[in-house]
């Protein structure tokens, strides 16, 4: 398991270490400061773990937090998933360094955005979705910690992937700020980087998904064998293929994002002030 801690004293040592995995769309985290209660964005770091390194990670806390308030809230550690510059394809990540590094660092739950495609009726673009459950249509990818069994990671228990309490975090802070959220979801993990075919995404619905992305897998299975609590928000940035008239635009693709990205930061300032 991994060793590695943040350094702990008088003013971190109480705190909960809240890891944010931002997706397409959400590559910074602005309302950070360091850690010293200066209002200073915190630099990227880079973390070596059994698995390689994990890139551009930030650490510090909620930015307009005064210093006694900043003695009880949460450490947020952001991590983006695609990279700062936004460079790597769902198939290229690096999940087992990324998980890894976050428990090294002394995460306990995980906060993940995902960009998504909708397939349910009531997934339209600019929808936010608080998932609970995903099928996993991905391939090829480094899936587990497990490489031989040992007594530490063996079968675990995935029937349920996103974990109720950081759900119900993320829908009580919907409910405080009035967003009009969907509370459940099935979310299909493609293997990307290319969209899927009309067909493709009827068969995904006939299978009971109502979200389509390429990112929730092998994260969210990772983080279960770290015993990390893992759940996310996802925001529908277009209809999946053969769901609308209109040809899917990475240009509005990119619209619907920038339109909801500070949506979901608000909410999730409201729920880590509130944690």
């Amino acid at each position: 398991m991994p060793k590695k801690r943040l350094h702990q004293n008088q003013n971190t040592s109480k705190r909960q270490i809240i890891g944010i995995i931002g997706g397409s769309g959400f590559g910074d985290f602005g309302p950070l400061k360091c850690l010293d209660d200066q209002n200073v964005v915190p630099s990227r770091q880079r973390i070596e773990t059994p698995y390689g390194y994990a890139e551009d990670i930030l650490v510090g806390v909620l930015t307009g937090a005064s210093s006694s308030e900043n003695e009880s809230s949460p450490i947020i550690v952001f991590m983006p998933r695609h990279g700062h510059e936004h460079r790597l394809p769902p198939h290229k990540i690096n999940y087992r360094a990324n998980i890894w590094a976050l428990k090294s660092l002394g995460v306990t739950n995980i906060i993940a955005i995902n960009a998504v495609g909708g397939i349910g009726k009531n997934c339209p673009p600019g929808a936010i979705v608080i998932p609970d459950q995903l099928i996993d249509y991905s391939y090829g990818r480094e899936h587990t910690y497990a490489d031989q069994l040992t007594d530490d990671i063996n079968h675990i228990d995935f029937g349920q992937p996103y974990e109720h309490k950081t759900r119900s975090w993320l829908l009580a802070g919907a409910k405080r700020l009035g967003l009009a959220v969907e509370a459940e979801g099935c979310y299909a993990c493609t293997q990307g980087p290319r969209l899927e075919t009309a067909a493709e995404i009827q068969r995904l619905k006939r299978d009971g998904n109502t979200l389509v992305g390429m990112t929730a897998m092998p994260e969210a299975a990772l983080a279960k064998e770290l015993d990390l609590a893992y759940a996310s928000v996802c925001i529908v940035a277009n209809w999946a293929a053969g769901l609308s008239s209109e040809p899917i635009s990475l240009a509005d693709i990119h619209q619907v994002l920038d339109q909801t990205t500070d949506t979901v930061k608000s909410l999730l300032v409201d729920v880590l002030s509130d944690m």
